[in-house]
């Protein structure tokens, strides 16, 4: 597999490349080439060269080839939803689900290609006025290895639609599917230089795009400490940045909630993805008059997840992604162990089996009664790990809940209107679920607050992210 740049695969300019590991099992699925700042060039100069093509043709003729690609893409989910799983780790029911995440979020903003225009606005005293929208130029966006199709889909499905041409720098460590997809969408009629991915490193590729004067917009999702890097490099060139910054959600069980259902929800918010999710459920207060039978229906579930290789088709969590996050994890535990900051219930170790010896596995791990202090609740905890703290009532909830640095996404369970009401208004999210976690649709605006990033993604509203706005004062 190679990186594409005017839809064409190229070797780097080094001649280095990136080992491919499936985290399940250790084995090399492929490489992929180290990009240069040249190769970054070379992407940069192709989006360029392809601009006012493709810029040109009506939204409808661009959703046309965009909607050939998610019929592809479709048809294909079984083989991409395999090439997901060996790279990224997931199971493959997981992977399935991502890809036609992938499908939906470009189907929906082909569904817009006739929203964005400018209004025609009467002004009394100067005539008239209308606006009229433009696409940026050149864009381009970092994205993560956690759920590598998704994301990519958030990020060109509004930039390509609103006619702006795009540079992609995936994970270093899964690149596959971002490179088949694109494949795909040249397949499907997208023009040369449209679409371009490179792959590489952060400080190399990444930092070549921030840097380039031609590329108008950076989109970048990852953690905290990068993005501030990132929109760093971007203010000298005044450029539109979006940052998804991850964060530390809090899920709030109040007394009334439906306790099964609450259950359900803070097992798969925890878990999927073996919690590799930015909006994951990363730290939960529950009532104390309800926390005994809350725990224990919560052990229950944890106990009957099988963990093992995504492709097996009884596993429903498979390893963490990379060696760097499986140390993390590890060591994050042994932490809470060795300061007495909680109670393991269950979990907390390298699963015992032979069928997990060679991969990056770890237990889905339970911990309750755990301190103020502990850095399972100040840290964003990538991971199968899931902390639980007892409040007296919501107030407190709320209390421990917005006491961090992030903003991205929070939970409330209660059949209580006021409560409901109340955790909306109070908690600092960009998004609130009532009696539900984690899930997130393209037609809803989704970003953070504080240290969880800067910009939405997903919804209408994004197109303008994309867009250009200008004003023409008419007077006849």
């Amino acid at each position: 597999m190679k990186m594409q740049i005017n839809g064409n695969a190229v070797e780097a300019c080094s001649g280095e490349f990136f080992n491919i590991v499936n985290p399940a099992t250790g084995e090399l699925v492929d490489r992929v080439p180290k990009g240069t700042e040249n190769d970054a060039s070379m992407a940069v100069e192709a989006a360029s060269s392809a601009f006012n093509g493709w810029a040109s043709i009506s939204p409808q003729q661009r959703a046309g080839i965009l909607y050939r690609a998610v019929g592809i893409v479709r048809q294909r989910k079984d083989e991409l939803a395999v090439l997901l799983t060996r790279e990224q780790g997931k199971p493959l029911a997981e992977a399935k689900n991502e890809i036609e995440g992938f499908a939906h979020v470009l189907e929906y903003y082909c569904g817009l290609a006739s929203s964005f225009h400018g209004d025609f606005v009467p002004v009394p005293q100067n005539g008239y006025a209308f606006t009229v929208k433009k696409p940026l130029g050149i864009c381009a966006a970092i994205i993560p290895w956690n759920m590598p199709a998704l994301i990519m889909a958030w990020k060109i499905g509004p930039a390509l639609i609103s006619g702006n041409t795009f540079v992609l720098k995936p994970a270093s460590n899964t690149p596959l599917t971002n490179l088949t997809l694109a494949s795909i969408l040249s397949e499907a009629g997208l023009p040369p230089g449209v679409l371009n991915i490179v792959t590489g490193s952060g400080e190399v590729v990444g930092e070549s795009l921030v840097k380039s004067s031609k590329v108008k917009k950076i989109s970048f999702t990852g953690e905290a400490r990068t993005g501030k890097r990132v929109a760093e490099l971007a203010a000298g060139g005044m450029k539109r940045v979006t940052l998804e910054l991850g964060g530390s959600d809090p899920m709030l069980v109040c007394d009334d909630a439906k306790l099964e259902d609450a259950v359900l929800g803070a097992l798969r918010g925890r878990f999927y993805n073996c919690g590799q999710t930015c909006t994951a459920v990363k730290r939960l207060f529950v009532f104390e008059s309800v926390a005994e039978e809350f725990i224990k229906k919560l052990e229950a579930g944890i106990r009957n997840l099988r963990v093992g290789n995504g492709m097996h088709e009884n596993s429903d969590m498979g390893p963490l992604n990379n060696r760097r996050q499986w140390k993390y994890i590890r060591e994050l535990v042994a932490d809470v162990e060795e300061k007495d900051e909680g109670r393991i219930v269950t979990g907390g170790r390298v699963p015992e089996s032979s069928a997990c010896s060679k991969g990056y596995f770890f237990e889905p791990t339970l911990v309750v009664d755990v301190l103020r202090e502990s850095r399972l609740l100040k840290e964003e905890v990538f991971g199968p790990v899931l902390p639980v703290v007892r409040v007296k009532n919501l107030d407190e909830a709320i209390e421990e809940a917005n006491n961090t640095c992030y903003g991205l996404g929070a939970s409330i369970w209660t059949k209580n209107l006021d409560n409901a009401r109340k955790g909306c208004e109070q908690l600092n999210a960009g998004i609130i679920w009532l009696n539900q976690h984690l899930k997130v649709a393209p037609e809803v605006p989704f970003g953070g607050t504080r240290q969880s990033g800067i910009g939405r993604e997903n919804g209408p509203d994004s197109l303008s992210e994309y867009l250009d706005l200008k004003t023409v004062m008419l007077k006849i």
